[in-house]
């Protein structure tokens, strides 16, 4: 079984269980989006971790296997050429499909506006070096049916 494969069966399992991606991670002690992306395939999971998952999900052994596999992740060639460019395209690789995931669960379905938006980047001291920290604040729009 795939990273893909398990991360569908993971979100299947999550819906069918009626647990948020928050229960699931305080459950396992791990940070919310951390455990979110890597339950979607973007992080191995601890055997452990991945073990505590299968129990709260009911998933076979199988999906437990595939969730401590190392992902792939395959840069966007047109990024490379910049490395800064390059860590946001990698940021959102890896943390964008459990963030979209996240926001649904707190929001419903809808989008984060970029023309209702506001960007900021600060320094934050940091005893292992000064930390960057970006953050964007956009408008939530519903889709509305």
């Amino acid at each position: 079984m795939t990273k893909t494969e398990a991360a569908e069966q993971v979100r299947a399992a999550r819906i069918r269980s009626g647990l948020t991606w928050a229960e699931i991670a305080t459950r396992v002690d791990k940070p919310l989006v951390w455990t979110t992306a890597a339950l979607l395939g973007q992080h191995p999971v601890p055997g452990d971790t991945a073990a505590t998952v299968g129990e709260l999900l009911g998933l076979d052994e199988a999906v437990v296997e595939a969730l401590q596999l190392q992902p792939t992740r395959t840069p966007d060639p047109a990024a490379a050429q910049d490395p800064t460019v390059y860590r946001f395209h990698e940021a959102l690789a890896v943390y964008g499909p459990a963030l979209k995931e996240l926001i649904h669960e707190e929001f419903g379905d809808g989008i984060m506006s970029a023309i209702n938006f506001k960007v900021d980047v600060a320094r934050r001291a940091d005893p292992d070096g000064d930390r960057v920290v970006v953050t964007f604040d956009g408008k939530f729009l519903d889709y509305r049916w």
